[in-house]
């Protein structure tokens, strides 16, 4: 069989089966998002393109944009951003403010909540437009100048975002953050809310897949060295307290957000996008995980 053969295969069977877990109803507006939609895009360096379900309907990537506002920031300051936030698991649940009173402020790695507020405490610090500049860089990876916040998620974001707020200032009283909360905290919400399809999330992330290059500009975005170190980090830390499990089940460097969304890379090969909105009790795509799982195991394409 074919990728593509395999990818509508796997669709149609995981479909056809109960879809299990719940949707992200503590942010009102993703509560509101038909639970039963399921899509999915793959990317190649060489031009391939693969697809089934829902790859068209734009939804909220929340969590898996800090991964570009990880590469933007990684980008402008190089390895200084290491001072303010870590690279290691967490072990703990994304909001968790448990480790932050042992460990000083400084964040267990950038894609836990306390972790992304710092990377958008380091944007504010550099950019004198951080919301416009961060979405003209997004816009500059995806090449697509259609990438929009949403504003509605984002104000739903913040009219629940109490643990947010919490471990922003608490954060702050640790001296880690070096902006006025509420101009950090906005960005942090519009980042979170940022829209793309699955086929527009795919070709986002392949940059990372082609060692830091837009494939079709051919724009260098991320140096060699840093590419490699983002996808690291996706691999060790990108799924929250179940980044092992993915690593052991799937095998890719990849990013999921509680919108539903997935990206995992295959480097110097493909990306790849999955969205279903249930999620698992660790906060991940119920769907997403299990497609991905067996999709890398009959395809023979991962990194182990």
């Amino acid at each position: 069989m074919t990728p593509q053969e395999i990818m509508e295969m796997l669709h149609a069977e995981i479909k056809a089966e109960k879809n299990l877990g719940a949707v992200a109803s503590y942010i009102p507006e993703l509560g509101k998002v038909n639970p039963d939609y399921f899509g999915i895009y793959l990317t190649s360096i060489d031009g391939q393109r693969l697809s089934a379900g829902d790859w068209d309907v734009p939804f909220s990537i929340q969590s898996i944009a800090k991964v570009l506002s990880l590469s933007f920031a990684f980008n402008l300051k190089g390895d200084a951003i290491w001072e303010r936030v870590g690279v290691e698991p967490s072990g703990s649940p994304f909001n968790s403010l448990v480790q932050l009173e042992f460990e000083s402020g400084i964040p267990r790695n950038p894609f836990i909540n306390a972790g992304a507020i710092v990377i958008c405490d380091i944007l504010c610090s550099e950019l004198e437009n951080p919301k416009e500049e961060l979405l003209s860089f997004i816009r500059r990876v995806a090449n697509n100048p259609n990438i929009n916040y949403n504003p509605i998620i984002a104000a739903s974001e913040a009219s629940e975002g109490y643990r947010n707020f919490a471990l922003i200032n608490f954060i702050r009283s640790f001296g880690n953050i070096h902006n006025e909360v509420e101009e950090v905290i906005d960005l942090y919400f519009h980042l979170s809310s940022v829209m793309m399809t699955c086929k527009e999330l795919s070709e986002t992330f392949l940059f990372l897949a082609n060692a830091g290059i837009q494939v079709d500009t051919g724009e260098r975005i991320l140096g060699v060295s840093m590419t490699k170190r983002i996808n690291a980090v996706m691999q060790t830390c990108g799924f929250y307290d179940e980044a092992g499990e993915f690593a052991f089940r799937v095998g890719l460097p990849g990013k999921s957000g509680v919108g539903g969304g997935i990206a995992a890379i295959l480097p110097n090969d493909y990306a790849i996008a999955v969205w279903s909105p249930r999620l698992n009790t660790k906060g991940n795509s119920y769907r997403g995980m299990k497609f991905l799982e067996q999709f890398t195991t009959l395809t023979e394409l991962s990194i182990f």
